[in-house]
């Protein structure tokens, strides 16, 4: 049984992967914990529109969008959660930057 990939399928693929690409970057290569909150939320993004052009081309969009609805809710908790040990470690340190938590002891 083959599977039939369409020709745009390539371009869905390569969007994805920049976009990965970019929120991964984005998380690596700053010190600001609210920029590295940003490349997470990139990141999920990018998950999220591969999981909705794999259902469409697989034509299981039912599917795909119930997995979508699953991701973003799990999303959505991911970063309020972040947001606020964001908020904490500011109001703590007056700064977003990575390199203050060298002085936390726990």
């Amino acid at each position: 049984m083959a599977i039939d990939i369409p020709q745009s399928f390539w371009l869905y693929f390569t969007f994805f992967i920049l976009l990965l690409v970019d929120g991964i970057w984005c998380m690596l290569a700053t010190y600001n914990l609210l920029r590295i909150l940003i490349g997470l939320e990139i990141m999920m993004k990018s998950v999220t529109f591969f999981l909705v052009v794999a259902g469409y081309l697989s034509h299981r969009m039912p599917l795909a969008q119930a997995m979508v609805i699953t991701v973003i809710v799990i999303e959505v908790v991911i970063v309020v959660i972040a947001a606020g040990v964001v908020l904490g470690f500011f109001r703590a340190h007056d700064s977003l930057n990575v390199r203050n938590t060298r002085g936390l002891k726990g």
